[in-house]
């Protein structure tokens, strides 16, 4: 399965439209790298600190972990500070630990030594055959789950399945917009 395959003509139409979104989304993101090396990949030709090899990761990240949300509720997704460490420590730079999510987190949106684009399209593809799996298998995408505390959240939210995947398409397709115009900027290329 490709980070682009649609799901099966078996499910019901609300599960088949939003997952056929998403393979559109993932399509979107990935057609941005066709024919490039992991250095073109790791390069940011903007003023951004964006490269397309990081926002595939980040993409694959976010969607694992709102995947797992979706199955697990808030502790798929914890945003943990270190002892003596406050919002408002992290948010100025001034914290003396960086949590480790935080860490992960940025990593995502860069090619580190030892990624290769193969590797990370790789990775894509299996966060989004899970994905299909954990949508495709879900007994009720109005089934909630509280947020996880932390100050991008509205306190006492929750979030349906169906919420979550709608966020992920969101999420996809604003990424590979971007993705689009660092290519652009790459080689002059179009990835539509």
């Amino acid at each position: 399965m490709t980070a682009t395959t649609t799901p099966s003509a078996e499910l019901d139409s609300e599960r088949a439209d939003l997952l056929a979104e998403l393979a559109a989304a993932r399509s979107a993101l990935t057609k941005t790298v066709r024919e490039l090396g992991d250095q073109q990949a790791g390069e940011r030709p903007t003023v951004s600190a964006l490269c397309l090899g990081g926002l595939i990761k980040h993409v694959a990240a976010i969607e694992e972990g709102w995947l797992r949300f979706a199955l697990e509720g808030p502790s798929a997704l914890r945003f943990d500070l270190p002892d003596g460490v406050t919002w408002a420590d992290l948010a100025a730079g001034t914290a003396r630990e960086i949590p480790q999510w935080a860490i992960d987190n940025q990593n995502n949106f860069q090619m580190l030594p030892g990624d290769t684009l193969a590797g990370i399209l790789q990775r894509y593809e299996e966060v989004a055959a899970r994905s299909v799996e954990i949508i495709t298998t879900v007994p009720d995408l109005s089934a909630t789950h509280p947020l996880p505390e932390a100050p991008w959240n509205e306190p006492g939210a929750a979030h349906s399945v169906r919420r979550v995947l709608m966020h992920v398409i969101a999420e996809t397709a604003q990424h590979a917009g971007h993705a689009d115009l660092i290519r652009e900027s790459l080689d002059g290329q179009k990835s539509s």
